[in-house]
This record gives C-alpha cells, structure tokens and sequence, in this order.
C-alpha cells in the first residue's frame, strides 16, 4: 500500500523523468550557439534529480515509477515546438515545464507530508537547482533576443 509521501514523491520522480526527456529532445533541435551546453548540463542534473529520487523511494519501502506518464506529453509538445518554430519558444516552454517543477517542489514541502530526509533534499538541492535553471533559461532568452 502505497503511503502519502511515496505517492508525492513518485509525482516528483514523474516529473524529473519527463524534464530529463524535455531537455534530451531539445537538445537534438537547439542549435550549438543557444545554449546547447547549458541544456546539457540542464538535462544532467534533471538525471541526477531521477536518481536521488528513485533512491528516496526505495529507502521508504517504495517502488519507483519509470516512466514519465502524462508528464511525457510535455516532452513531446517541446520536441513539436522546436522543430516548428525554433530555439526562442523551446527555451520558453523549457522555463515554463521549470516554473511548473518549481511550484510542484513548493507544494510538496509546505504539504508537511514528506518525511525530514525528502524536505531536507528538495529545500537544499531540488529547489536551488530548478531556480538556478530557470536563471538559465532567462539568461538563455535574453540572449536570443539579443541575436
């Protein structure tokens, strides 16, 4: 029987497994110039996140989800929307999927289900991390804008 935290933090696994796919499928579409690093470096620490993740499942008895689910519908709606309209809009829906991960990782913590270890992880590295990518990302745009 699946508890209340494990089901919020299978519901952040999904999440970080869908931003991995997002950023992997950009990445074969933003050119070099716009940010292709930064989406890679991006992308690695969304994998990270998927494995600290499935960790904290299996440490309180769980069974880790491996697919993104409805999340990967996201995915493939940003692969769609760099190969139409190119790099400004991708970045755009990428802060945008950040934005949703950012609020989803407030929930959890304000939810007040998690136990300590999981908080400790999302307010010390989850949350730093998806603030720092939306830095990115704007750092990205205005960059696009500019060129």
């Amino acid at each position: 029987m699946a508890t209340p935290h494990l089901d919020t933090l299978n519901g952040l696994l999904r999440g970080e497994l869908a931003a991995t796919e997002t950023y992997q499928q950009a990445l074969r579409k933003v050119d070099s110039e716009h940010g292709a690093l930064q989406l890679a470096q991006i992308r690695d620490e969304h994998s990270e996140a998927v494995s600290l993740l499935r960790k904290q499942i299996r440490e309180f008895g769980g069974d880790p989800e491996t697919s993104s689910g409805s999340w990967g519908t996201f995915a493939k709606a940003i692969e769609s929307t760099a190969q139409l309209f190119g790099n400004g809009p991708a970045l755009t829906a990428l802060k945008q999927g950040e934005e949703t991960g950012l609020s989803t990782y407030e929930s959890a913590v304000q939810s007040h289900e998690l136990p300590a270890l999981t908080q400790s992880l999302i307010n010390g590295v989850l949350l730093p991390q998806t603030r720092a990518h939306i830095a990115t990302l704007e750092r990205l745009q205005s960059l696009q804008h500019a060129s």
